[in-house]
């Protein structure tokens, strides 16, 4: 249906298509409006969240790392001047929308407008879709101009979690058809699946510690001499925990670490100590050091104290 809008990405859309102009991006379905810089729609229950951010300079306080975005809500602004000259509140309509995604775990359509001066992640000309993004925080802060503003942060999520387009289901598709013709059907399909669904994000995180787990400092090494390690979410993934597919909530662990970890046998203080449960219930030291960490790893502390605070919840509920 011409200019429905909805939540996920657009059959037909790849992310990194370019169009001219925001009437161009409203008629492939990717935005609801041609000059609001947020699109919402009604969900199945009639409550209007969100489903796509045109960025295009918009707010002073916005921030563009590619990879992630912190975004400034509506309301408040000079329509002339483009400043802030007035508080931000929840009840803004589109806020409001946005905020309801976060709480349902909606993914955000993010398209990006010409600012190369001043976003170097922006196209030099037109409007590009740059896939989907996940919501994994949102505040009430003081913004530059010292008014209150909605604030928002959003992380790309990786390839494997990004919903396919039609356009790519039918790719995979073929790709996976050609491997089963391979003469060696089932090995060869399982490789197949095992690039198309690898997560670049858990790739990251285990080069950064040549996989050496960072609770028990272990490092296996397979047959091959290769080593081997697992990423683990520390917010898991998924509707119930919404945790994002991003580094700052992925851990390399060993295999043991790992499945320790998501049974909550093990958890992690705010200053980076792991906890036994089993040695901590004995009133026992520690078995394990601190946590190791790279300079280069910025472990989000508010997804270690989630798990944390959901396993606690779990083993004291009888």
């Amino acid at each position: 249906m011409a200019n429905e809008t909805f939540v996920g990405h657009v059959d037909g859309v790849l992310p990194g298509d370019s169009f001219t102009n925001r009437k161009a991006v409203k008629a492939a379905n990717l935005h609801s409006d041609n000059q609001a810089g947020i699109s919402i729609n009604k969900d199945t229950d009639g409550c209007w969240v969100a489903n796509a951010i045109a960025l295009n300079g918009g707010y002073e306080d916005d921030e563009d790392h590619g990879d992630w975005i912190r975004y400034t809500g509506a309301g408040g602004r000079d329509q002339s001047t483009g400043k802030q000259i007035a508080d931000q509140d929840w009840d803004h309509r589109t806020n409001a929308a946005l905020r309801q995604s976060y709480d349902r775990g909606y993914p955000i359509r993010i398209i990006r407008g010409p600012k190369p001066k001043t976003n170097k992640h922006a196209p030099k000309k037109g409007y590009r879709y740059d896939g989907l993004y996940a919501i994994t925080a949102l505040r009430m802060v003081r913004g530059k101009r010292g008014w209150q503003i909605c604030q928002f942060d959003l992380h790309r999520l990786s390839d494997v979690r990004e919903d396919l387009s039609e356009v790519e289901r039918k790719a995979e598709t073929s790709l996976l058809d050609v491997a089963a013709e391979e003469k060696f059907p089932e090995t060869r399909m399982t490789t197949v699946q095992r690039i198309v669904r690898d997560s670049s994000v858990v790739r990251r995180v285990k080069e950064m510690y040549g996989h050496e787990c960072q609770v028990c400092r272990t490092r296996l090494v397979g047959g091959d001499g290769k080593g081997y390690s697992e990423g683990a979410h520390i917010r898991p993934l998924g509707k119930r925990h919404r945790g994002p597919d991003i580094e700052q909530n992925v851990l390399c662990l060993c295999a043991n670490c790992h499945v320790r970890l998501d049974k909550g046998a093990l958890y992690i203080a705010d200053d980076w100590r792991v906890i036994d449960r089993a040695v901590a219930a004995a009133q026992s030291q520690t078995v394990f050091p601190e946590l190791y960490r790279s300079p280069k790893h910025n472990i989000g502390l508010d997804y270690i104290q989630y798990h944390r605070e959901w396993w606690d919840a779990q083993l004291s509920t009888p």
